[in-house]
């Protein structure tokens, strides 16, 4: 038998790229509202020392963050409080304000009505200076390639730590800085 973890492991007190997408790829996170349900996520659990957040972008369909999580919340991982807490406030926000759009996430399964997220998010393990710096050049130029073209320049991009990096402008007080790690 393989020793098998699954893509989205995450080693508490390691430094990961993590990537999270919405169900079919749909573009939930498009509107304001839903980015900043995810910036007060991050916000709640770093507030409560459980993650560390250091980089982030939060793209029309999927988000980017560099974080480590420091301890689990409770009983569940600190990403699966995250992904959570956010499904359920998407599903509380479409159920008030757009109730055709909630249709789209319906499942069939035991333990849910609605699935928001992809399973199995993406991590990868920032090991090196230079992995890591690659990672938080691909998170803050996310916004402006040729698929998205949401903005010209990353620091122009309203939900990502671009201008932090780039600027010194601290406009997330929950991020840390990467820098100060490696």
């Amino acid at each position: 038998m393989t020793d098998y973890k699954r893509k989205s492991y995450i080693e508490i007190g390691e430094i990961y790229f993590w990537t999270a997408t919405i169900n079919n790829w749909q573009r939930l996170l498009q509107a304001d509202e839903y980015k900043q349900v995810i910036v007060d996520s991050l916000e709640y659990l770093s507030s409560r020392g459980k993650i560390d957040v250091f980089a982030f972008v939060i793209m029309p369909n999927h988000i980017h963050l560099i974080w480590r999580v420091n301890e689990n919340n409770g009983m569940e991982t600190a990403q699966s409080s995250f992904l959570k807490h956010t499904a359920h406030t998407f599903k509380k926000l479409l159920a008030k304000e757009n109730i055709g759009l909630l249709q789209d996430y319906a499942v069939e399964a035991h333990n849910k009505t609605h699935e928001f997220w992809l399973r199995d998010s993406l991590a990868i393990n920032l090991y090196t200076r230079e992995v890591a710096y690659q990672k938080l050049d691909y998170i803050h130029y996310n916004p402006v390639v040729e698929q998205w073209q949401l903005v010209k320049d990353p620091c122009d991009y309203k939900y990502s730590t671009a201008r932090f990096y780039e600027q010194d402008i601290k406009e997330f007080a929950f991020v840390k800085d990467l820098r100060e790690e490696f």
